[in-house]
């Protein structure tokens, strides 16, 4: 859905018949993990016949810059995520949702939170991707990935995360694959196409103590958000991969490598959870409530 025409190269190939990897994060799933994917008003859905919910497309079937682009301008199927995958919300407010991650009643925050106040899960770490739905009533689809173990410092990812906003948008990635759907979505919206939203919409970005969340308004392009709301007319009937990551821009960085990705299968626009619109005390709450996990002290359930 981004608002600028991309250019993009495809090997001629059937990505998904060569697919060899399951796409997912190698890290192991813990009971925090295991309530945040099952949790939330979208399930998690099979893959090839779910509908109403989300599942975790394989990274092969996503290509990517390869470790010779520079020089030969070659992609390469993805492979595994860095960041293992952890849910999607689909949420309504009377306003914008953001910061989500810093509200006291995001559920996959709460999970971590409990987990750590038991002493588990202390190095965890969330990226979020909070796609902004501009509209009479605003929605918001939330994605969640997360890792147990430190982001390895000096890494592209390590460097996004603890960078400044102007590095940040010049290099936040998406790229779609519509699975299925009309014709005219998939003319509107693109297939295996990329962009980098930091240059196509306003994002802002919000680092707390164990994430880094991504609010992108999709609001603040009227292309963007005309292709958005003609594919919402046709949202049951279509499903549509989306792949996150950092754009690699030097040969060191690359071969490029997925933060994670998701397939919405055929949601219904009624499955959104209707949460209350934001109030600063609420957020300072929030934000105080991880701070005092992180210093180890029992949790306030909620």
């Amino acid at each position: 859905m981004c608002p600028t025409k991309q250019k993009h190269r495809s090997s001629g190939a059937d990505l998904a018949g060569r697919c060899s990897k399951s796409g997912e994060s190698t890290t192991a799933e813990t009971d925090w993990m295991a309530e945040s994917i099952n949790g939330g008003s979208l399930r998690h859905v099979d893959l090839n016949t779910g509908i109403n919910g989300w599942a975790s497309p394989p990274g092969n079937l996503f290509s990517l810059r390869a470790k010779n682009y520079l020089t030969k301008r070659q992609k390469s199927p993805a492979g595994e995520y860095l960041l293992a995958p952890v849910g999607m919300d689909w949420l309504k407010s009377s306003t914008k949702l953001d910061n989500v991650l810093a509200r006291p009643d995001n559920r996959v925050a709460h999970a971590l939170r409990k987990a750590q106040a038991q002493g588990k899960s202390l190095k965890s770490f969330i990226f979020a991707v909070n796609l902004q739905v501009p509209g009479k009533d605003p929605h918001s689809a939330v994605f969640y990935f997360a890792t147990e173990d430190p982001v390895p410092s000096g890494s592209l990812l390590y460097r996004f995360i603890n960078g400044d906003d102007s590095f940040r948008n010049q290099r936040f990635k998406i790229v779609n694959r519509i699975v299925k759907g009309p014709w005219i979505v998939k003319k509107a919206v693109g297939n295996y196409s990329a962009c980098l939203l930091g240059k196509a919409l306003t994002c802002n970005y919000h680092r707390g103590p164990n994430y880094l969340e991504i609010d992108v308004d999709i609001g603040s392009s009227a292309i963007a958000s005309a292709i958005l709301h003609l594919a919402l007319g046709y949202v049951t009937s279509v499903s549509i991969d989306m792949g996150f990551l950092v754009e690699a821009q030097a040969e060191d960085e690359l071969p490029e490598r997925l933060v994670g990705a998701v397939r919405v299968c055929q949601m219904e626009m009624s499955a959104a959870t209707v949460v209350e619109a934001p109030h600063a005390p609420n957020v300072v709450r929030g934000f105080a409530k991880v701070n005092h996990h992180k210093s180890g002290d029992d949790d306030d359930d909620e």
